[in-house]
């Protein structure tokens, strides 16, 4: 008489800190040598920042502050912000994207931790945000924009910028799960995005907004970090407006990373 065993099917490890942290940065690296084959991705990075640069410095410069010069010293900061925001689009498209054409399916059989492909597109696109950053203020600094305040401002604007930008990325990472293809992101994540940037004092002084809009104006965290961004690098205030931009990027944390990893969990 001969007993049959059955083997039963071994179970996961649980993936230490030290793995998930290496699995991670491989993922986020994965996402920066993919500008290799897909150069496209670059350009859009480098030529749109440039783009809006000009088109708001002498076409709207001499109208709104009577000289180019004077606007663009004002617009610059307002100009990184709004490319910093509108650059946490990418993470939501290149998400969706890696979700509808399989991508994550593959990473998830492999045995890495589940959060790993998540961290690391948005480590790679902070790499990314720095990089327009830079870009932006030097070319800035061709036309003729001076930073004002010093070094430690010039580095205080990028990491509050970095740190915003971060907390706001989890917001697109929603986004990019929820939406059935990267088309619909876009238009989804343009429709939340220009209405905040453009009713805030990035671009022109809220001061001549109508009354009803000052009051929203008031209290858009754009605008806040925008007069924080503009103090670092130009002088004005920073404290209050740097420390309102914290609060705000702690509040997206709090309410959108919790539901962007279990939506990542189920998707």
């Amino acid at each position: 008489m001969t007993t049959m065993t059955t083997t039963a099917p071994p179970v996961a490890k649980r993936v230490s800190p030290g793995a998930t942290i290496s699995q991670t940065m491989t993922l986020a690296w994965r996402s920066l040598v993919q500008i290799k084959h897909n150069p496209w991705e670059l350009l859009d990075l480098s030529i749109q920042p440039i783009m809006f640069l000009l088109l708001f410095t002498y076409v709207f410069g001499g109208a709104i502050s009577g000289s180019t010069g004077d606007y663009l010293q004002f617009a610059l900061p307002g100009l990184l912000v709004q490319n910093a925001l509108f650059y946490t689009l990418s993470t939501a498209i290149g998400l969706n994207t890696d979700i509808t054409k399989g991508v994550f399916d593959r990473l998830r059989s492999l045995p890495i931790a589940r959060t790993a492909p998540l961290s690391g597109r948005i480590i790679a696109d902070t790499f990314k945000q720095v990089w327009a950053f830079l870009l932006l203020v030097g070319f800035g600094m061709i036309l003729g924009f001076r930073v004002t305040t010093s070094v430690a401002g010039l580095v205080g604007a990028l990491a509050l910028l970095v740190v915003v930008a971060l907390a706001m990325s989890w917001m697109s990472v929603v986004i990019g799960l929820k939406a059935s293809s990267p088309e619909k992101v876009q238009m989804i994540a343009f429709s939340t995005m220009m209405p905040l940037t453009f009713t805030s004092s990035a671009l022109v002084p809220s001061s001549t907004f109508p009354s009803w809009l000052q009051t929203w104006s008031d209290i858009n965290p754009v605008t806040h970090l925008a007069d924080a961004i503009r103090g670092l690098l130009i002088g004005g205030d920073v404290a209050q407006p740097a420390l309102i931009s914290l609060l705000w990027s702690a509040g997206f944390v709090l309410v959108f990373a919790p539901l962007a990893i279990r939506v990542f969990r189920r998707t």
